[in-house]
């Protein structure tokens, strides 16, 4: 078997792709009309985070270009979810912080996300879920390595 026939890692990465896919479609469903799953992330990045970024960083911590971060951010500004302000020690840069209609906006994202999550790790089984994680943040830190 040569490294391009490799079924194992072949039927691994279909099915997290398609994990991912039907996630991101359940997710989006579920969100607060006019919110996007990049819009959710970002504010939930932020309310974690609880510090400013720059567009630069917020960029880095999703593996975007700075021109899809830019898209984000501009639509999160213009919702008013964020607060953009020069850096008073740079003033070529921008940072970014939630407002409080962004950490508003982001209770209520989680609020109608979160029994969706909570019923798939129900039915899969915490246990399994546990066990799972390790392998997943294994193969994600690869991944990263490899950019």
């Amino acid at each position: 078997m040569s490294e391009t026939d490799d079924p194992l890692s072949v039927a691994l990465f279909s099915e997290v792709f398609m994990v991912d896919q039907l996630a991101r479609a359940r997710l989006s469903k579920a969100l607060p009309k006019g919110m996007e799953l990049s819009h959710f992330s970002v504010l939930n990045h932020l309310s974690r985070v609880n510090e400013e970024k720059t567009p630069a960083q917020l960029a880095r911590a999703f593996h975007l270009t700075r021109g899809a971060m830019t898209n984000t951010l501009n639509r999160l500004e213009w919702a008013g979810h964020i607060h953009v302000r020069p850096d008073w020690d740079d003033a070529r840069r921008k940072l970014i912080s939630i407002s409080p209609a962004g950490r508003r906006a982001r209770d209520a994202a989680i609020s109608a996300i979160a029994p969706i999550l909570s019923d798939t790790v129900g039915e899969v089984g915490a246990d399994k879920v546990r066990a799972t994680l390790p392998v997943l943040r294994e193969m994600r830190r690869k991944l990263e390595g490899e950019g």
